[in-house]
């Protein structure tokens, strides 16, 4: 147990490093944070500083999610403790300890954290992610979506790891609460806001 919890805190704090703000800094781009939705995530970087710093961020957050899910692995941790290190990765990322517990919405980070799962699961999530976007336009719906499919698509891969997902799919989804309410009242901003000329 000693080892599971130093895990944990280790993914705790990798999940707490804000790709979007490091990115922003490096680059001397706008911070995230204060434009847009302020969420520090990709989708919201993407808004604020176009393409490639979204990217950049992208990687890094999913990064901090593979990254200790990888080591709990190589370390022999039990797939139910690997589900519950990547939740920690992920809670850093929505509550990081370095800016006030002010973070995202851990997207990018819970799908790090899953890739170890195999490319036949990536594929499938991202699949669906990108055609729920193409169909709704909003990245909120394709999170939703594609997180509540998660568990399935892992139930068909590799069933002994179908109880750690289901329980990274419900933090992120009910992390996504205030995107639904703006959904239910039409007030929910699409990936891309076309400026009008």
């Amino acid at each position: 147990m000693l080892l599971i919890s130093i895990m944990m805190i280790v993914a705790y704090i990798s999940g707490s490093l804000s790709g979007a703000r490091i990115v922003s800094e490096l680059m001397h781009l706008r911070n995230p944070s204060d434009y847009g939705s302020h969420n520090p995530g990709a989708t919201n970087m993407l808004r604020v500083n176009g393409k490639f710093p979204a990217l950049c961020v992208l990687i890094f957050d999913m990064l901090k999610g593979l990254l200790p899910v990888y080591l709990s692995y190589r370390l022999d941790i039990s797939p139910f403790f690997l589900g519950i290190i990547a939740i920690s990765a992920c809670l850093g990322h929505i509550f990081p300890c370095f800016f006030h517990f002010h973070g995202g919405k851990g997207v990018a980070t819970a799908l790090g954290s899953m890739v170890m799962i195999g490319f036949d699961f990536s594929g499938l999530f991202i699949a669906t992610w990108f055609v729920t976007i193409l169909i709704t336009g909003y990245a909120s719906v394709a999170a939703i979506v594609s997180f509540l499919f998660a568990p399935l698509f892992v139930w068909f891969i590799r069933p002994e790891l179908t109880m750690p997902a289901a329980m990274l799919a419900c933090l992120i989804i009910i992390r996504h609460a205030s995107n639904i309410q703006r959904l239910i009242k039409g007030e929910e901003s699409k990936i891309l806001v076309r400026k009008r000329h």
